[in-house]
């Protein structure tokens, strides 16, 4: 059975169902590796196979100019990326279904998958959806998180040799120029970071972008982002860690500007500079397990995404850490304590957390 081995320590809570855990994911020999096995990826797969292409329920988050411009539906607005509740579910959908099917090419819905995309993802459908960006006021439409993620499908796809895969970001590719030009324009008039633990985190967005923009040897989106993350970041000191999380988040602010600039400093400089940034106290305070009281409210279940946002951002700096740093460690721990609290209800039954939480457990366990 195909399978891929994840950097995982441990895995003792996984209980979507006690008699198909096992099929599902498993601790490899030594316990020093997480196995998911081609069922796992399914189970996984599954969730944002049914929402891609369900239109409603649908926050727009549309900017209306006119009647007739309100009375549009999400699927006229947004023809490739119209379901799973909103834009960028959708988008981190199509990046999750496209990264699991690239590391399990024979999953037992792999044709579903691909005929789902191929209808999402058109020449002409994505000719529409860049037009939309380009509307005065559309412009800052899914800034940065949407872009984000879109740039992160587009990466994923670029990386993959198969002939669907090529054929789809043929077709992306007009959209992620809009992007890049789009973020190109806001870099230099972003004087003050976003440091919010949902949607518009500068940070999280930026992790994403120059991840693509390396990807791609797109230098000057690079420089463009390296720069303006020393700018907004470099300098912060002492951060209010204990103040974490706000009710609603889904990313921690101070992990993600950590696991950003662990990707603009050498070594030794993220040494230094992460040194300055947390206190004992703070690091410690961000090992406490979030709890989510109720998930089927569709902003306290953000919570779940919290620990799997956690559990990468403490994997990634963990990396970073020397060996004999007692932090390396403790965020090691924490990463895989996260990572149980929140994989038993990936699928929840409730739609507010099934339409997006996959995505962000296969984002967790492929760093």
């Amino acid at each position: 059975m195909k399978r891929v081995v994840l950097f995982i320590l441990v895995f003792a809570a996984y209980s979507l169902q006690a008699q198909t855990a096992k099929s599902l994911f498993y601790l490899g020999a030594d316990s020093s590796r997480f196995i998911l096995t081609e069922a796992g990826a399914a189970y996984l797969a599954a969730l944002p196979l049914r929402c891609i292409q369900q239109e409603y329920p649908n926050k727009i988050n549309h900017v209306a100019v006119s009647d007739s411009d309100q009375l549009q539906t999400p699927k006229s607005l947004h023809p490739a990326f119209f379901g799973c509740f909103d834009w960028h579910s959708t988008v981190h959908g199509h990046w999750m279904l496209m990264a699991l099917l690239k590391l399990f090419p024979n999953l037992p819905k792999a044709t579903l998958i691909r005929k789902k995309i191929n209808e999402n993802i058109t020449p002409e459908h994505i000719a529409k959806e860049a037009a939309y960006f380009n509307a005065p006021l559309s412009k800052s439409f899914e800034r940065t998180y949407g872009w984000a993620w879109l740039l992160q499908l587009q990466k994923e796809l670029l990386q993959w040799q198969d002939a669907d895969a090529i054929r789809w970001r043929n077709s992306l590719q007009p959209l992620c120029d809009t992007i890049v030009h789009l973020w190109m324009q806001f870099l230099p008039k972003q004087t003050y970071p976003n440091r919010t633990g949902v949607h518009p985190n500068t940070a999280f967005g930026m992790v994403l972008a120059l991840d693509y923009a390396r990807a791609t040897h797109n230098p000057g989106f690079e420089k463009a982002l390296v720069q303006s993350a020393k700018q907004l970041f470099l300098n912060d000191t002492n951060a209010p860690a204990v103040w974490e999380p706000d009710g609603t988040d889904f990313l921690s602010p101070s992990l993600e500007e950590a696991d950003l600039m662990r990707r603009v400093l050498s070594k030794p400089q993220f040494l230094q500079w992460f040194n300055r940034f947390y206190t004992k106290a703070g690091l410690q305070h961000l090992t406490i397990l979030p709890v989510v009281s109720d998930r089927n409210d569709l902003t306290i279940v953000h919570l779940d995404g919290l620990a799997l946002s956690r559990s990468w951002c403490m994997q990634g700096i963990a990396k970073q850490l020397p060996d004999t740093d007692a932090r390396k460690k403790l965020l090691q721990r924490a990463a895989i304590a996260h990572l149980n609290t929140s994989l038993p209800h990936v699928a929840s039954g409730s739609y507010g957390g099934e339409h997006w939480l996959a995505s962000f457990v296969v984002y967790a366990l492929l760093q």
